[in-house]
């Protein structure tokens, strides 16, 4: 039975309107896979779509904003420094008074990233109006159960089944033809699936070729992915005060090891006491200033009473605040014998807090190796590789008097072993892993 031509192109518009269904629904999830990475990142520590939290919820807020008389803009201008915005709207003043809790900062999110955001705020269902049958925690108005986000991209697997849809179309339209066009009958109809062998085996050895590059391609996509798994760049929790760094360290010129004052003497760097605040803030008020509020939270956390001269009341509250660089338990990490023996500069691992309009993150290698005298580095912060990068390249300073330990080793090298010594200073230098700093024990328990 011959196919007429209305009959293929019809065939063909099928095959079409299905590719096109394919891109339509999945394309617009890969849109939004960017908006709730950022969501994840910056955001789900204190806010939820449709609940409060430590922030209000922020199902459809840009509307909220603009029916409430926000300024045209000012909600992006909150988003990245909420005290410019209660600056300049009424609106986000009124905001600003929702809790107690400062909103953290975020001046390196673009305006289309914000929107980002907010449009996969706006997609996720309202948990409220879900089957009540239904698990809670795999509801996706909940991002805590929401999977994270992994860094191969979807858009490939959604192009690689339009091309398998093609491929398979166009090979059944060429059959039909085939048969159609053909004056003889064959001798024997093969089905579909039988054609399609026999083609694999004609072709063996480039569908041979093509299947170990689709193998290999999938291994390394998961290797790959292995390797992002606890990777915590840009990590930055939530804090009870916003603490303006470039403001502290800046601006005013305070050395880091006045506030973070143990680092040069024991494995933590110290979080300063509310004391060394008010060493300050006693005569340093903010009155009439945008930062006010945070030093009032400081007043409630030392007791202090600014009335008149000011006095102590005797009833303060701890600040709690969120830690930010956690190591593994059986990983090793002492600040002094970085900072003292071997001289590290607190940039090259925190990056330039004098510029800084945060309280601090786990700042992305590709922005630590902008700043000037950083020892240039590839792997992810907070990474084993990264870690042995910096041994292999950064020098430890001998003969200073600062380190018994490495002078010792130093001079045990020098005088027993003269060909491994000389092999050593080729490059003018004698690193932390040429004395033993890749051994294992010391940084793993």
């Amino acid at each position: 039975m011959k196919i007429s031509n209305i009959q293929r192109f019809k065939r063909l518009s099928t095959v079409v309107a299905g590719v096109f269904t394919v891109i339509t629904f999945l394309l617009p999830n890969q849109v939004l896979a960017d908006g709730g990475g950022d969501f994840k990142a910056k955001c789900a520590s204190c806010h939820q779509p449709h609940k409060n939290s430590t922030g209000p919820k922020l199902f459809q807020v840009r509307t909220k904003w603009a029916t409430g008389g926000a300024k045209e803009g000012s909600i992006y201008q909150w988003v990245n420094n909420w005290q410019t915005a209660v600056a300049n709207d009424p609106y986000a003043a009124d905001v600003s008074k929702w809790s107690s809790t400062a909103m953290s900062q975020f001046p390196d999110l673009s305006k289309e990233q914000i929107n980002g955001i907010m449009d996969w705020i706006d997609m996720q269902p309202d948990p409220a109006n879900a089957a009540t049958s239904a698990d809670p925690t795999k509801m996706n108005g909940d991002p805590a159960a929401t999977e994270e986000e992994g860094s191969f991209s979807w858009i490939w697997i959604v192009i690689g089944v339009i091309f398998v849809i093609i491929i398979l179309a166009v090979g059944g339209v060429r059959r039909q033809l085939k048969l159609v066009t053909s004056d003889e009958e064959p001798v024997e109809k093969l089905t579909y699936g039988e054609e399609l062998r026999a083609m694999a085996w004609k072709y063996r050895l480039w569908v041979g070729l093509g299947s170990l590059v689709l193998v290999l391609s999938i291994l390394v996509t998961l290797i790959q992915g292995l390797g992002r798994i606890n990777v915590v760049e840009n990590y930055q929790p939530s804090q009870p005060i916003v603490f303006p760094h470039d403001r502290h360290a800046g601006v005013n010129g305070i050395d880091c090891k006045y506030c973070h004052n143990s680092v040069t003497k024991s494995k933590s760097a110290g979080i300063p006491s509310v004391n060394v605040c008010m060493n300050c803030h006693k005569q340093i008020n903010g009155e009439g200033k945008p930062f006010a509020d945070q030093i009032k939270k400081i007043y409630t956390a030392a007791g202090w009473d600014p009335a008149g001269a000011g006095k102590y009341t005797g009833k303060t509250s701890p600040i709690v605040w969120n830690k930010v660089h956690v190591l593994p338990d059986h990983v090793y990490f002492n600040h002094s014998q970085h900072v003292v023996v071997g001289g590290v500069d607190c940039k090259q691992c925190h990056g330039d807090m004098k510029t800084m309009n945060e309280a601090v993150k786990v700042q992305p290698v590709e922005e630590l190796n902008k700043i000037e005298g950083n020892i240039k580095l590839s792997r992810p912060t907070l990474t084993m590789g990264w870690c042995i990068e910096c041994h292999a390249a950064k020098d430890v300073p001998l003969g200073n008097g600062k380190s018994a330990y490495y002078d010792e080793i130093h001079r045990r090298l020098k005088d027993n072993d003269k060909t491994l010594y000389r092999k050593y200073l080729k490059d003018g230098k004698v690193t932390v892993s040429e004395l033993g700093g890749w051994e294992c024990a010391k940084c793993h328990y």
